[in-house]
């Protein structure tokens, strides 16, 4: 028996409504099923159909096992803090000045440059094998910077 539903302002169920159109929207587009995304955050295809709809008795760690399936991550943001402006990426980007990207491009040459759609190319086709852990600071935030002026914001991953 489904969980009854917390009482929620307006305002809230269309985020939560918009969160659940923004994961089914991302499943599409990595052209994944409903089942398959399901079974890899480990829950059923219902519960997965009811996070798509924004239903909010689904449990946060449900919304966050479907999150992490899409390869997605959950941040939140201070309303009242501005938000950080991202640095412009280099015109030119060269392969050995970013360890994790080096290891990406590891057929190219190590004074080879790339642009910056090709460097972000590059991290999104690859992403599962870059050591998010071993990013130091200016190779994540030249990421950051790539997703915000080509990847619409986001690191399509």
């Amino acid at each position: 028996m489904p969980a009854t539903t917390p009482p929620l302002g307006d305002l809230l169920a269309s985020r939560l409504a918009a969160l659940g159109a923004q994961l089914r929207a991302r499943r599409k587009q990595l052209k994944v099923s409903a089942t398959a995304a399901a079974e890899s955050a480990g829950m059923s295809r219902v519960t997965w159909h009811r996070i798509e709809r924004g239903e909010p008795s689904v449990t946060m760690g449900a919304w966050l096992g479907a999150i992490a399936a899409l390869g997605l991550e959950l941040a939140l943001a201070d309303p009242q803090q501005p938000a950080p402006e991202a640095t412009a990426p280099p015109a030119r980007i060269r392969v050995a000045d970013y360890p994790q990207l080096r290891r990406l491009a590891w057929q190219l040459d190590e004074a080879a440059e790339l642009t910056p759609q090709e460097a972000l190319a590059t991290y999104e086709r690859n992403w599962r094998h870059v050591d998010v852990q071993a990013l130091d600071e200016r190779e994540r935030a030249l990421v950051q910077a790539l997703a915000a002026r080509w990847g619409g914001g986001r690191l399509l991953v």
